[in-house]
């Protein structure tokens, strides 16, 4: 029996506990949204066929039918679909979720992310165990988007290793999801309606959080040390830096005044990204265009004085 069968609110009543315990499984879709990393994609693909808990049903949503190889996905043990989408996370995302059927879990990763075998084994045993949360993500082992960026090879050796799982697991509150690796309970989407926020296009950048604080009225988030994988932060695919530098000050503004972030988390999130744009651009990583980030930057800011700033703008930003 699943959790929405009862017709109650998730994390009240001691049925809803019990018949979800018994049952000991749940329905897990996997959603994948992609655009030009057909090669790392299929990496991730093939290590989501080797989980010890195979997903029941994989989605997967490509901006363009070559961002991916169809034959990967064909020869896997449950059931799969692939749904073009209208280029831009959000509006992918949307897709996937339409797409999950009757899916009491859905679990996101990134194109790049690089999920431990037991990550969906994981993802059921706190779902089950916890029935007041509503969306769970993980810590991920290494995080090449902070970075240069990180080989498949060096990423599959650290899911890999023999020593790999925390001595104590253990879930605690977070503010949001992180979009690499997130899963989310399907009954309150559902039934208040909820979608990723397609006004914030193209990387979408801070709709992780969104979508979760908007999930927060419903139950807890949490972030669990058992939810282990890798994330390569690949750099092919990414949106340009003046595009991403507007975007960290419209983002934040734009998810202040509709109220699913607090005035504190979107000021400090902004002012760290103009300040380390502004310290580091005479000095950039070879990896990132700080120049390029500090200009969008200052284009948001015009933007803001002249009332007119909105996440859309990037979309004529060249």
């Amino acid at each position: 029996m699943r959790a929405e069968a009862s017709g109650m609110p998730l994390g009240v009543g001691d049925n809803i506990k019990i018949s979800i315990a018994s049952a000991g499984r749940l329905n897990i879709a996997v959603g994948i949204a992609t655009s030009g990393r057909r090669k790392i994609l299929s990496r991730t693909l093939d290590l989501i066929s080797q989980q010890t808990r195979l997903p029941d049903s994989l989605v997967v949503c490509p901006a363009e039918s070559e961002d991916m190889d169809q034959e990967s996905i064909e020869r896997f043990p449950f059931r799969t679909s692939v749904r073009l989408g209208r280029r831009g996370l959000t509006a992918q995302r949307n897709v996937i979720l339409s797409a999950a059927g009757n899916a009491d879990i859905i679990v996101f990763f990134d194109d790049d992310f690089f999920p431990q075998p037991d990550y969906l084994a994981e993802v059921e045993k706190i779902f089950v165990l916890n029935t007041d949360v509503v969306a769970a993500t993980g810590r991920p082992m290494r995080d090449g988007a902070n970075g240069p960026g990180l080989t498949a090879e060096d990423a599959l050796a650290m899911i890999f290793a023999e020593v790999r799982k925390p001595t104590n697991p253990a879930i605690s509150k977070t503010y949001g999801t992180y979009g690499c690796n997130m899963a989310f309970r399907m009954y309150p989407i559902r039934q208040h309606g909820l979608l990723f926020d397609e006004n914030l296009p193209l990387y979408g950048w801070q709709e992780d959080i969104d979508f979760s604080r908007r999930l927060s009225p419903f139950g807890r988030i949490i972030e669990s040390n058992s939810l282990c994988g890798v994330h390569l932060g690949a750099k092919g695919g990414r949106t340009s830096g003046v595009r991403v530098g507007y975007s960290q000050i419209a983002n934040p503004i734009y998810l202040i005044r509709k109220r699913t972030v607090s005035i504190a988390f979107g000021w400090s999130l902004m002012w760290r990204n103009v300040l380390a744009n502004l310290a580091k651009s005479f000095s950039s990583e070879p990896w990132v265009d700080r120049r390029g980030r500090l200009r969008g930057n200052c284009l948001a800011l015009i933007d803001l004085a002249l009332g007119r700033i909105s996440p859309q703008r990037i979309l004529h930003l060249d």
